[in-house]
């Protein structure tokens, strides 16, 4: 297994590999960071997947990118509203987008596999496309971090969704709109979940409504290896990053030993519990 896992070849394999549940992780980040929980992540990512695969056939790249995304958007923006305005709460409310939005792929591709084909540049770019040898999945990984890196270290808006997490009443009372934060990480999340559908289905050329179960597990798994908190207010793009390359080299590994799928199932659910049992000692500790 050794010769193998150190190969050039397998460790841009775990990259590429890791590009859509990152983009999910990225999205996760900035929900956690206000104290909220987003469940429908993998579904809007299949629904994205499906969209895509339509879309480009009848409307080519550039549409079906925006329709796949926009559809994304919506299925956050909805659990925003209604998280914070309604305040439901958002382990329920992503819940039921998660059945929402898997039922909508499933009716939309009526159950099937969609065969993208040949169908332009959104292919050949996430199927076989490279910037200095790089992927081009694992160079959107790159940017989307650098982007997340970037404003919630350096803006506003980045401080203020962290200030909501650590105490909300503060924030609200000094007058920031806190609702408008609130649905905005949705909004994200929801956007970077259907980006990872299209980059599923545009990797395998194939759209379908039973991509993404689980992920949101694996989402959430890395930012809390990361180091984020569940209880909000703490968390950064980087670690993040780190944490969703822990767990690529994992399965990679795993799958190398040829652990058979359901144990490996079980090994992700035990290293999440340890993720979190350390953060409470580390939190333990400081106090």
């Amino acid at each position: 297994m050794s010769n193998v896992f150190l190969t050039e070849r397998n460790i841009i394999n775990v990259l590429r590999q890791s590009a859509g549940t990152s983009l999910m992780a990225v999205g996760m980040l900035f929900v956690i960071l206000t104290r909220g929980i987003d469940l429908s992540v993998g579904s809007i990512a299949a629904l994205g997947s499906v969209l895509s695969a339509i879309l480009i056939e009848q409307y080519g790249t550039g549409l079906s990118v925006a329709g796949a995304l926009l559809a994304g958007a919506t299925c956050g923006l909805i659990s925003g509203l209604l998280i914070a305005f309604l305040k439901l709460p958002p382990f329920v409310t992503t819940l039921a987008m998660m059945t929402v939005a898997r039922g909508l792929s499933l009716i939309v591709s009526t159950g099937k596999p969609i065969q993208m084909g040949d169908a332009g540049a959104l292919v050949t770019a996430f199927g076989s496309g490279s910037i200095a040898g790089i992927p081009f999945p694992v160079v959107l990984m790159a940017i989307v971090f650098l982007i997340a890196g970037v404003v919630l270290n350096y803006t506003r808006f980045g401080r203020l969704v962290k200030a909501i997490g650590s105490n909300v009443e503060a924030v609200r009372l000094s007058g920031i709109p806190v609702a408008f934060y609130t649905t905005a990480v949705y909004v994200i999340s929801g956007v970077l979940a259907a980006a990872a559908g299209i980059v599923s289905s545009s990797r395998t050329g194939i759209g379908s409504a039973n991509i993404g179960v689980g992920a949101e597990l694996d989402a959430i798994a890395a930012v809390v290896i990361g180091g984020a908190s569940l209880m909000g207010g703490r968390g950064g793009a980087f670690n993040t990053f780190i944490g969703v390359i822990v767990l690529g080299i994992i399965a990679n590994m795993m799958n190398l030993a040829r652990v058979p799928g359901y144990h490996q199932q079980v090994f992700m659910g035990c290293i999440i519990v340890g993720a979190m049992l350390l953060q409470y000692a580390s939190n333990w500790f400081r106090k």
